[in-house]
């Protein structure tokens, strides 16, 4: 349904996108967000003013699709994130859409991560699987599915995915991937290994803006 936007401060409004995973040059499908947004973008600061609107879009720069890419040419890992940054730039003033305010990347929030997947851990929402990966106990946190309205038994795990033995359920998901011999890696209280999904996120909007954003 349609309701009135109210912001919880009109001096601070504050919005995060997630931005490009950079393992190649975008297309035009991913296109559509980025300017989508962009209108959004506008209107608040046509309607709260310029500098009452703040803008984060994060940049994902390791994820195993780099990893995996980053092989493939031959090439550093920072090389390859580097320039498909760049290009996605270069893409989105070509469209002349207006750049964030502030566009943080994934691997300098590391350690943002490892303290909320502690804080999940120590809640009980979060636990350590026999592989060394750290998941997230989707079916232990009551409100998962509230804002996409779907019931959890409802949802089909697997189908784009192969289901890992070391979940508790097949809806759980990585939130610290354990990292093989030669893999790039940071080190934690829960091995050495990098970020899954849908953590990054959650980390640098509440670094970026705050909790209550």
């Amino acid at each position: 349904r349609k309701e009135p936007f109210a912001p919880l401060d009109p001096n601070n409004v504050r919005m995060y996108v997630c931005g490009p995973t950079v393992y190649d040059y975008a297309h035009i499908g991913n296109a559509r967000p980025v300017i989508v947004f962009d209108v959004l973008f506008r209107l608040l600061r046509h309607i709260y003013g310029p500098e009452h609107v703040t803008y984060v879009r994060n940049i994902t720069d390791v994820d195993d699709k780099i990893m995996e890419r980053a092989r493939e040419r031959g090439i550093a890992i920072d090389e390859l994130t580097e320039r498909t940054s760049a290009a996605f730039a270069e893409d989105c003033d070509r469209l002349g859409l207006v750049r964030p305010d502030r566009e943080p990347r994934a691997t300098r929030y590391i350690g943002p991560m490892l303290e909320l997947i502690a804080h999940l851990e120590a809640k009980r929402l979060a636990y350590r699987g026999a592989n060394g990966d750290v998941f997230f106990a989707v079916r232990d946190f009551p409100g998962y599915g509230k804002l996409s309205r779907r019931n959890l038994d409802d949802l089909r795990a697997g189908e784009r995915v192969a289901i890992e033995v070391a979940k508790r359920d097949p809806l759980d998901f990585v939130l610290w991937k354990n990292a093989k011999p030669g893999e790039l890696s940071w080190p934690s209280a829960f091995g050495a290994g990098r970020p899954g999904w849908h953590l990054e996120c959650s980390a640098m909007s509440c670094r970026e803006l705050g909790e209550t954003f």
